[in-house]
């Protein structure tokens, strides 16, 4: 299963912690930091203007740390207050290209704003670079809103490539809810 190869990767990859300050390093994530996961991904959702998106932790702790992990995850560390804390994420999963074969999507990368300017954000992505071409993927998907020029910036310096702008994709999604109707409707006609 390819996610289990990324979290391999990812443990080869980060045998040490990376350190980028004094008390900063990025490091595998544990199912103990699940709580902090939480909170970050809570402030993104704020931040991004869906207060209401938020996820559950005992989903979270399942989803990603189970026998079959979906998911895995990079933080960032502050060892600087008494009981470390996380300060960023980097969230990513496996996905599949009917063209280009196994590639690699970011669904989360999140800085709390303390500790933003730093060079946080680009070491993990940095680091998610080296996870797509280690476990040898096609491509590095993400999405990013449409006014928050700054993450879009941030990404096109480092080689993204806005697919809305270039060829006309745009992302789709149907929600759980409307898949259940939807299935209600066609058993009906």
């Amino acid at each position: 299963m390819y996610i289990i190869t990324i979290i391999k990767s990812i443990e080869k990859m980060l045998k040490q912690p990376i350190k980028l300050e004094s008390n900063l390093i990025i490091r595998n994530a544990e199912k103990t930091d699940c709580d902090d996961i939480m909170r970050l991904i809570n402030e993104l959702a704020v931040f991004e203007k869906y207060p209401d998106q938020r996820s559950m932790n005992l989903v979270l702790r399942q989803d990603g740390f189970g026998e079959h992990p979906l998911y895995s995850c990079l933080v960032v560390e502050d060892s600087s207050v008494s009981s470390a804390r996380i300060v960023a994420i980097a969230l990513m999963f496996n996905v599949y290209s009917t063209w280009e074969g196994k590639c690699l999507h970011l669904e989360d990368l999140y800085v709390q704003v303390d500790f933003r300017k730093r060079g946080i954000g680009k070491a993990l992505f940095a680091a998610t670079y080296q996870i797509a071409v280690e476990t040898n993927c096609a491509r590095l998907n993400f999405n990013v809103l449409d006014w928050n020029t700054t993450a879009i910036d941030f990404y096109k310096s480092f080689g993204a490539v806005d697919l809305t702008e270039k060829e006309g994709w745009h992302g789709l999604r149907v929600t759980r809810e409307n898949m259940e109707i939807q299935l209600e409707k066609w058993k009906t006609n």
